[in-house]
């Protein structure tokens, strides 16, 4: 049911992002030449740098905990994706090295935590989690530099899209990141799998309190052709924080 519920609010979000499109920049009417192309950074709708807490008011026994093996409720998995959860081995993990497989691009944004992000160039913005130490990057533009070797938190292509409004009106939009050259991981930690091959679209919205809080509100769509049998869509909820004092990177935990 809690799925259902989901799928119909991407199916709104699907609707209303009909409505936008990309940002193109032209030469202003009455001026002479073009002008010179502005930066993602001074284009934004709106300002996501700052320090946001994770708010965990929905699959708590999900997200506060690791599961226990072979609970994949929720999940649209193919018969392969829950054979493998189900031979799920933490210990293993360990053994291999690999107890970051449930931090990578697909499954970090559900965990508990903090993330801050920062410009780290006009055109790149950085964001850094204190669940399992990660750093994701989302590139503007060209995609130069693109790495060969999938890793965790993949490649990252971001974009800004405006929502048409009504002149002298605020500009507004959400960012669009797609990511891909995954390293295989975990969307949840007690090993539920997500391929090589998954493409991660993700949208962030900034939504401002009546009380003046600012929250980012996140919408995810996994698309894995080995482990999903459809596209597998979940919501997630950031508060601004103004007491960083609790920020504390924690190491990746296979358990």
């Amino acid at each position: 049911m809690r799925y259902e519920i989901v799928r119909r609010q991407s199916a709104l979000l699907a609707v209303a992002l009909c409505l936008i499109f990309p940002l193109t920049t032209h030469a202003q009417r009455g001026q002479r030449g073009a002008q010179a192309p502005q930066t993602p950074k001074a284009t934004a709708p709106f300002d996501i740098t700052g320090t946001w807490v994770s708010v965990i008011t929905e699959d708590w026994k999900y997200r506060m905990v690791t599961p226990r093996k072979g609970d994949y409720e929720g999940v649209p998995g193919t018969v392969e994706a829950f054979r493998t959860a189900n031979a799920w081995d933490p210990a293993k993990d360990e053994a291999a090295g690999e107890q970051c497989k449930g931090y990578g691009a697909v499954g970090i944004m559900r965990l508990p935590g903090y993330l801050r992000i920062s410009w780290q160039d006009d055109n790149t913005l950085k964001m850094e989690l204190t669940a399992g130490t990660q750093t994701r990057v989302f590139h503007f533009g060209p995609q130069e530099g693109r790495a060969s070797e999938p890793t965790w938190q993949g490649y990252s292509t971001a974009q800004w899209e405006f929502a048409i409004t009504g002149r002298g009106e605020p500009r507004k939009g959400d960012l669009r990141v797609v990511t891909t050259q995954l390293r295989a991981g975990y969307s949840r930690k007690n090993g539920v799998p997500y391929s090589a091959n998954t493409n991660l679209t993700e949208y962030y919205h900034l939504m401002p309190g009546p009380n003046g809080d600012q929250w980012l509100t996140l919408i995810s769509e996994i698309r894995d052709p080995q482990y999903l049998s459809e596209t597998w869509v979940v919501s997630t909820h950031f508060k601004k924080a103004s007491d960083t004092s609790r920020w504390n990177p924690e190491p990746c935990s296979a358990r």
